[in-house]
């Protein structure tokens, strides 16, 4: 239900907040990955504590009463959108779309070449139109995990961004 908690604050991702981000990936409505999963492909809390420490990563929290309920994490180096996830509790409140704001606002400071993620191409997913709408286009190609590679042309839509 959407309307449960208060208003969302949003702040930077901290070494403390790693183990929560990890909870709320894997409650995430589609495309949810487990803690295990996600160490699998090289994801654990050790090594995104490493990337944040070393400053090539970097993301945004949003907090709903003391509670993590959605984040997004970008990768300076090469200008790409790692993750976005929202609890579905929490979804269609604006958290996705100022944490995505957010982080590209990041990556383009450092004048990446293109700034881009991967997301299903299916459009029966909530991602194929939320990105969509936001302005990301797909470029014909895809990743390693058959995810379609979409890029950010002009501008992205977004009615709010965190503080």
């Amino acid at each position: 239900m959407a309307s449960q908690g208060g208003p969302a604050s949003f702040r930077e991702i901290s070494a403390r907040d790693l183990d929560e981000l990890f909870v709320v990936r894997a409650a995430t409505r589609q495309n949810a990955m487990s803690k295990e999963r996600l160490a699998e492909l090289g994801f654990t809390p050790a090594s995104i504590g490493a990337a944040l420490a070393a400053g090539t990563t970097k993301g945004w929290v949003g907090v709903c009463d003391s509670r993590i309920v959605g984040f997004c994490m970008g990768d300076r180096v090469n200008g790409e959108v790692l993750v976005l996830a929202v609890l579905p509790d929490f979804e269609g409140r604006g958290i996705g779309s100022a944490l995505l704001s957010t982080v590209v606002d990041w990556l383009r400071s450092f004048n990446p070449p293109r700034v881009w993620l991967s997301a299903s191409s299916d459009p029966e997913t909530r991602a194929h139109g939320f990105y969509r709408s936001a302005g990301w286009q797909p470029i014909g190609k895809v990743d390693a995990n058959g995810d379609e590679v979409l890029v950010l042309l002009g501008a992205m839509l977004s009615p709010r961004r965190p503080t």
